[in-house]
């Protein structure tokens, strides 16, 4: 018996996009679900959750962070934003929505397939791993759950990725460059901005009061897990 292709949700406006991206992605072992507008993909991913999503930050009725925001509430599916604007505002925008990787157009269909790879690999379960514990927070890597004082709390495939680095290296000092290799990749190894961006949102999830301060910060070096 085959094994059932991964359900990709792809949102743009364009036409041709749709119709190139259809192509690239079954010929990867994708099933691409394609929707032209905001309206559309939601509806289309609520009837049938995708395993990942690619969305385009232009959309004819309304944005790409917004999609990304709203698909976040309810899936932990890896989010790859679109877009011809390359500005860091904008990839930090997408980025703080829950996006887990940005690509500005044009892009290459087999960076594009090999980064949807990528994100999709950081978000799936090693069964066997163990129980990382900490004052009051519980980081499941089998399960790929994260709790704080018993509640689940929900983290993006990256900010899961953060926190098992941390947490598997605790009371080390991993540097800005030890995390984005090992997180992101090579190719991220000096993007400490889109690193800021994920520390900033991670901590706000596990450490609501800012009393625990799990996640310690060596100004212009790195980061430890300190508890």
């Amino acid at each position: 018996m085959s094994t059932p292709r991964r359900r990709v949700l792809v949102v743009d406006d364009e036409p041709q996009i749709l119709r190139g991206l259809r192509i690239v992605l079954r010929d990867a072992g994708y099933e691409a679900m394609p929707a032209a507008t905001a309206q559309e993909a939601l509806d289309l991913a609520a009837l049938h959750p995708p395993d990942a999503a690619i969305i385009d930050l232009m959309l004819p009725d309304g944005d790409g962070i917004e999609v990304t925001r709203s698909l976040r509430e309810w899936t932990k599916a890896p989010i790859v934003v679109l877009s011809a604007i390359g500005e860091e505002e904008e990839k930090v925008r997408a980025l703080e929505a829950g996006a887990d990787d940005y690509v500005t157009k044009p892009f290459g269909p087999r960076e594009l397939v090999a980064r949807l790879g990528a994100v999709l690999r950081r978000s799936a379960p090693d069964p066997g791993e163990p129980v990382l514990r900490a004052e009051g927070l519980e980081l499941d890597l089998a399960a790929h759950v994260v709790r704080v004082e018993g509640a689940e709390v929900h983290l993006t495939p990256i900010e899961f990725g953060l926190l098992t680095a941390l947490m598997t290296n605790r009371g080390r000092l991993l540097t800005h460059r030890a995390l984005l290799v090992e997180v992101w990749g090579p190719a991220y190894a000096d993007d400490t901005a889109t690193l800021r961006t994920h520390i900033a949102n991670l901590r706000r999830k596990i450490d609501p009061s800012g009393t625990q301060r799990y996640i310690r910060t060596d100004p212009g070096v790195g980061y430890r897990f300190a508890v």
